[in-house]
């Protein structure tokens, strides 16, 4: 197998400080689980909205907040992503969102941490995500356009998403272990 790198990241805002809308049709928020312990299932929430305030000279007064859509949970599969609608898993009916606030940004060069509250169905835990910057650009719409992908594993349980099924060769139907995928654009206010 090749890994084919994408075209060179394009880096030419000096300053990206500011204040920052998601681009929700150019960015993914998305997941990924073992299923029967033999195969990676992925999916992603297709509705969501974020803001970002950047502060490249004081890191720590940046500030990210994000509320996605529970029922915008899209695996490719209706019978599985109805299942994850249910009270089996994000129960959307009584929790319509989840929630990121962050508590604390640190910066070296490029690479950013972003530490937050997330919230899923009325559970609030620390999760701290590593990401990338992965380039900036004034797009052809005069806009001022800044990238990041990022990346953390968390453990469902901790969320109170604990539907399972044991398997008769051992181990379960869902790992415990999902990791979380970030692959944002977000434009200047």
């Amino acid at each position: 197998m090749t890994n084919t790198p994408f075209d060179p990241a394009t880096t030419v805002i000096d300053d990206i400080a500011g204040d920052y809308t998601l681009d929700v049709t150019h960015s993914r928020l998305g997941f990924s689980a073992r299923h029967a312990m033999v195969t990676t299932v992925r999916g992603a929430f297709k509705e969501f909205e974020g803001t970002a305030h950047v502060d490249t000279a004081t890191p720590a007064n940046s500030k990210v907040d994000v509320t996605i859509k529970t029922d915008s949970i899209d695996t490719g599969v209706a019978d599985r992503d109805a299942h994850l609608r249910s009270a089996d898993f994000f129960e959307i009916e009584q929790h319509p969102e989840i929630t990121f606030t962050s508590t604390d940004v640190e910066r070296d060069g490029d690479d950013w941490t972003v530490t937050g509250d997330l919230t899923i169905k009325g559970i609030t835990k620390p999760v701290t995500i590593d990401f990338e910057s992965t380039g900036s650009a004034r797009d052809p719409f005069g806009n001022v356009r800044i990238g990041f992908e990022g990346r953390t594993t968390i453990s469902r349980k901790d969320w109170g998403l604990t539907w399972n099924a044991a398997l008769e060769t051992g181990g379960f139907l869902v790992s415990d272990k999902i990791k979380l995928e970030f692959d944002i654009s977000a434009i200047q206010k």
